[in-house]
């Protein structure tokens, strides 16, 4: 999961026999920070999910410790009196990494490697670590490898390499350059190499986009939290293989299918990266380019987890993802999801204090008939049913309104062709000449 300074307590590899191979997981130690008594509450969820995020990248939580303090200290956040007190336990418990719920500084991670002797992370690190292990496609790993770059610039010194020399000449980056220069030269120049490929791959995306629309296909984004269960949903919905798991951050890579929704009406469907508290914004900005394809979407389904302790925090850390990357007016529906575990009085709530709502179970297929059905009317209400009598020397307009919207009856008559269709309120101009009144 890291890739600092190893201590004598780091001693765990891969055990292999004949006939199988064991991987023997880290042991970690988390620490957060609250600097209210009113923080306490908030924090210690937090540190509760951090404990699945380490799960998730592949070492066990072996303890943990909420600091009370009114501010991090610059130099080891925690302060050095704490930082050595629990130094001492982490020893005692024999730990490998030490995770921290909160950024750290460059400054700050190397004084509290020196203090525990041992790989010290922070919150970004560790979903950096867990997004490099579940990307799969080739833009989800150029985006990672993007966003651990940008992270780690900033973070070359201190790891042995400032204060060696490179010898002039040939071939060399010119007399006495510090191999930290270099480290950082060549990371610049894969970062940019990154963007480059990823603006191509984006530009690809862009043409499917434009096709999509000139189709008039709607496009419907599942969104939501971390482990909602928007996998599972999704490919109850559209018959997928998207990966399943009960683990944070399961789905890296967006995975886009064709719905045929109840009366026949086809969509597009993408499942997108779960969202967390204080998603990284090295994160966001790598995969802003997958991201857009949210912003992109005639509908959201948020998906939201009714058995969570807390679904009203998930919804709010999804809503202020979405409003950062400009999709937070699209018009969205919610989906309680797991209501065959969730308490009634819990979906009951939610139910009414949000707005649209369904109550599904994606794993039993409760409630799927009537989510299509809410996706249908939610789709319809950003439409305008119009009538429309097209002469039957104009062919054009008539290809013109089948490519513009929904055709949902049509006749052909002596006056003309009588259409019946859903168009958009944009599109509605194109046709003022053959509206029927």
């Amino acid at each position: 999961m890291t890739d600092g300074p190893r201590s004598g307590r780091q001693r765990r590899r891969l055990t292999a026999t004949v006939t199988d191979i064991e991987v023997v997981r880290q042991k970690a130690f988390l620490i957060g920070l609250a600097r209210h008594s009113t923080d306490v509450p908030e924090a210690e969820v937090s540190l509760h999910e951090l404990a699945m995020l380490t799960d998730t990248a592949g070492s066990d939580p072996v303890g943990a410790e909420l600091v009370r303090r009114g501010r991090p200290d610059p130099a080891t956040f925690i302060g050095s009196g704490k930082a050595a007190e629990l130094a001492a336990e982490t020893e005692s418990l024999d730990v490998d990494v030490v995770v921290f719920d909160n950024d750290l500084s460059p400054a700050q991670q190397r004084n509290l490697q020196r203090i525990f002797e041992c790989d010290v992370v922070d919150r970004v690190a560790l979903i950096l670590d867990i997004f490099a292990q579940h990307a799969t496609s080739r833009e989800g790993m150029l985006q990672v490898e993007l966003a651990q770059h940008r992270y780690r610039l900033p973070r070359l010194r201190g790891r042995g390499v400032e204060l060696s020399r490179l010898g002039g000449g040939i071939g060399t980056r010119g007399p006495g350059e510090t191999q930290l220069e270099t480290d950082r030269r060549r990371i610049l120049g894969r970062i940019s190499k990154l963007e480059g490929q990823l603006k191509d791959l984006s530009r690809s995306r862009d043409t499917k986009s434009k096709a999509r629309r000139r189709a008039r296909i709607p496009l419907v984004s599942l969104v939501g939290y971390a482990n909602a269960g928007k996998s599972t949903l999704f490919n109850a919905l559209t018959n997928a293989n998207a990966l399943v798991e009960d683990q944070l951050f399961a789905t890296v890579d967006s995975t886009v299918r064709r719905l045929e929704l109840t009366g026949g009406r086809e969509v597009l469907a993408s499942d997108t990266v779960g969202f967390v508290r204080r998603l990284p914004h090295q994160l966001v900005e790598a995969f802003r380019s997958t991201l857009e394809e949210v912003g992109e979407a005639d509908l959201l389904i948020h998906v939201v987890d009714a058995a969570d302790e807390d679904p009203d925090r998930q919804i709010a850390a999804v809503r202020e993802v979405l409003n950062d990357i400009g999709a937070g007016s699209i018009p969205e529906l919610l989906v309680i999801n797991k209501c065959d575990i969730a308490d009634e009085p819990a979906i009951r709530r939610l139910t009414r204090l949000q707005g649209r709502t369904v109550a599904v179970s994606a794993l039993t297929g409760a409630g799927l008939d009537d989510l299509q059905e809410a996706i249908v009317d939610a789709l319809a209400q950003q439409t305008v049913e119009v009538e429309l009598v097209v002469p039957l020397a104009r062919g054009d307009v008539l290809a013109a309104v089948h490519r513009a919207g929904e055709v949902i009856d049509e006749d052909h008559a002596e006056d003309g062709t009588r259409v019946k269709v859903r168009l958009q309120e944009e599109d509605l101009q194109r046709f003022d000449d053959w509206t029927q009144a």
